[in-house]
């Protein structure tokens, strides 16, 4: 996937909006219909949620799994280490129908916001990488001009999985399979940004989510992910209700995090407010890092950062209580330019 930063003058009559993607179709694809272009809706899309498990931890070290003090909430505010930010955001429209077959107009973009001053600012003055890309099944779209078949901003939702079958063409399925190809192309820029800082920089950048995808980045110290959503829990057994009771200002011992087809990192859990009238996963996010000989020590620095960057609160954000500012400030930063 090559990105772009949608101008027009980079890429000359390529839309740049819903409305211009919509008479884009149209022009092109002969028996398509417009439709409305709203932003596509998570909870009308019905795509399976991963489910909900426990797993045992593969701990690091010696020991049980249990509670390490790393800093009380008063003293941590304001010492943090993270030198930037990186996120990504996608937008999906759904801007015409051939036939009943969805066609998705989607915008995935991704930056790095660095800290100078305490001010968030573009890394090095580097524009986000923003892709803006059509996504529908070509064997079930008829009339679709090979040219286009061919035009790697044309993405080929209708192929077959890792099992032979190729997904159904109900419109459910259809957008499913839409909704796992931006956000697979959203996560290849923010892997490329990820990679580009840890090849260049010396500082800590905070990467919103999973860093196991890259081996140079999953094993750089330049870099570390911090996961905000528990569909999949490291505490089966005894370690559940060390980590259901983990108060505030207290992170877990360390387990390694090997995920298939991915790259092992060190991973542990860290309270940053306090849960108390709250569900037992109130401000709790899970960290990964490179695995080093350090890195029980580099836990509890990390950790005493992730405290720090709670402040300000991330308000309004309805994910506030896990949200760092800076990343808050990434999104809104991404929104702004989708």
């Amino acid at each position: 996937m090559t990105p772009d930063s949608g101008d027009k003058e980079v890429n000359p009559g390529w839309p740049s909006s819903p409305h211009e993607a919509t008479r884009f179709i149209l022009s092109r694809l002969p028996g398509s219909s417009p439709l409305a272009g709203t932003p596509a809706d998570p909870g009308r899309i019905a795509r399976p949620e991963e489910p909900a498990v426990l797993l045992a931890p593969d701990l690091i070290g010696d020991g049980p799994f249990a509670a390490h003090h790393v800093t009380d909430l008063r003293d941590a505010r304001g010492i943090s280490g993270f030198a930037a930010f990186l996120d990504g955001s996608q937008d999906m429209r759904v801007v015409n129908q051939s036939n009943g077959i969805p066609i998705v107009w989607a915008t995935a973009s991704a930056t790095v916001r660095n800290r100078v001053d305490r001010r968030l600012v573009s890394w090095n003055g580097k524009a986000p990488l923003v892709s803006r890309r059509f996504y529908l099944p070509f064997r079930y779209v008829e009339g679709m001009d090979p040219a286009l078949r061919d035009d790697n901003r044309f993405v080929d939702t209708g192929v077959a999985d890792s099992s032979g079958h190729f997904p159904s063409r109900h419109p459910a399925a259809l957008m499913e399979a839409a909704v796992k190809r931006v956000q697979f192309d959203r996560e290849a820029l923010e892997r490329q940004l990820a990679e580009e800082w840890c090849s260049s920089e010396e500082g800590v950048v905070f990467v919103d989510g999973s860093i196991t995808a890259s081996p140079t980045v999953s094993q750089s110290r330049c870099a570390i992910g911090v996961i905000k959503s528990h569909r999949r829990l490291y505490a089966e057994g005894d370690a559940f209700h060390v980590l259901v009771n983990l108060e505030a200002g207290y992170r877990t011992s360390l387990f390694k995090v090997s995920p298939r087809s991915r790259h092992a990192v060190a991973s542990w859990y860290v309270r940053i407010r306090r849960a108390t009238g709250h569900d037992a996963l109130f401000g709790l996010v899970r960290v990964e890092a490179a695995i080093s000989d350090d890195i029980a020590q580099r836990a509890d620095e990390i950790s005493r950062w992730l405290i720090a960057e709670g402040s300000p609160l991330a308000l309004p954000d309805g994910r506030w209580d896990k949200m760092a500012y800076g990343i808050r400030h990434t999104e809104e930063f991404l929104r702004a330019i989708s």
